[in-house]
């Protein structure tokens, strides 16, 4: 159990060195006008930290930094959500500017998020299995090209330009839309296969001409992609980091970074509300020299989606899980009222 004492040395540390990325030493911690402690109170205050590993010496300075075990006596014990007016206002500013698309307004969250922490900013948007298909459209822009529109209950919309081969006439392209519309409507998209190889096919050979040629197109317009998606701020952000300087230390963030699957599966887990790993507290080895920080937002009372932040142990955790908070919150409420539960 640390004292008051020493609970405000490990502080002043930290939050020192989160502004500095320089090693801290007694004679700047008594200099300020808040510490009515003298130099040799503080050193040996330091040394009993960094007995007790809150604290780490390092060899080209007498002061001392933060270790991970400080970093988490510092969120668990010292940290509480500030209000964090001018950052908040953005967020909130952009989305009532709406409505947008969803994944618009997750991307813009993201960039802001990134612009605001100088961190690298990850969304997971809604799972797969609670994202349902709301419409499909297709709109014919030359005799040999199209573009197909799908559209989901969280609002999610893409749109995939393909080719119409010669086979396939605007009857046909009208009919299969019609079918699929009143077929597919409210299917979760992982139940999609299924429904288009049963269902859907036995349909489009009763009432299509050459149902096999739009079959074949439909799957490469609509459902080539996996529709958990990720969305980035920031991917560069880490270079800036004192910590990271050596490009060698940071190929393998980089590396998880451009492995969508692994992130996504390391998101959709995370904890309801705010949740910090710290270096070596995170179970993937590429992270374990950062700090992750995770919240979660709703688009229903059934689904979910991942707001993340990676950066560096030496974090403005006060300032990021403010944000989170404000983040996570706004995102809910106007996705709420944007895009509500159909059912």
């Amino acid at each position: 159990m640390l004292t008051e004492r020493q609970l405000l040395i490990l502080q002043v540390i930290i939050d020192d060195f989160i502004d500095s990325a320089q090693p801290i030493g007694s004679r700047s911690i008594a200099k300020k006008g808040h510490i009515q402690y003298s130099p040799a109170t503080i050193r040996n205050e330091m040394a009993d930290l960094e007995d007790m590993g809150f604290l780490v010496k390092t060899h080209s300075s007498s002061g001392r930094i933060p270790s991970e075990q400080g970093y988490r006596h510092y969120v668990d014990h010292l940290v509480s959500p500030l209000e964090i007016g001018s950052d908040a206002r953005i967020i909130r500013n952009m989305m009532q500017d709406g409505p947008f698309e969803f994944e618009q307004i997750v991307q813009s969250s993201a960039e802001i998020l990134s612009e605001i922490t100088n961190y690298t900013s990850i969304i997971l948007g809604p799972e797969i299995f609670e994202t349902r298909l709301k419409q499909l459209q297709i709109i014919t822009l030359s005799p040999h090209t199209a573009v197909a529109i799908l559209v989901t209950n969280t609002g999610h919309v893409e749109h995939r330009a393909f080719s119409v081969p010669g086979t396939i006439n605007a009857s046909d392209l009208e009919k299969m839309v019609n079918i699929l519309n009143d077929r597919l409507y409210g299917v979760p998209l992982i139940n999609l296969p299924e429904k288009l190889n049963t269902e859907i096919v036995n349909l489009m050979d009763q009432y299509m001409v050459d149902f096999q040629s739009s079959y074949a197109y439909l799957q490469a317009a609509f459902f080539s992609e996996n529709p958990v998606k990720l969305y980035f701020g920031g991917k560069t952000n880490l270079l800036m980091q004192p910590e990271f300087n050596d490009i060698d230390k940071v190929r393998s963030v980089y590396s998880l970074i451009e492995e969508e699957d692994e992130l996504v599966n390391l998101l959709k887990d995370a904890a309801d509300g705010i949740k910090v790993t710290i270096g070596h507290e995170n179970k993937v080895d590429a992270i374990k020299e950062c700090s992750l920080i995770t919240a979660t937002y709703e688009m229903n009372e059934e689904q979910m989606g991942t707001i993340a932040l990676i950066g560096p142990t030496r974090m403005e955790y006060r300032k990021v899980i403010a944000l989170l908070n404000a983040l996570s919150a706004e995102m809910t409420d106007v996705l709420h009222m944007w895009y509500p539960d159909d059912d």
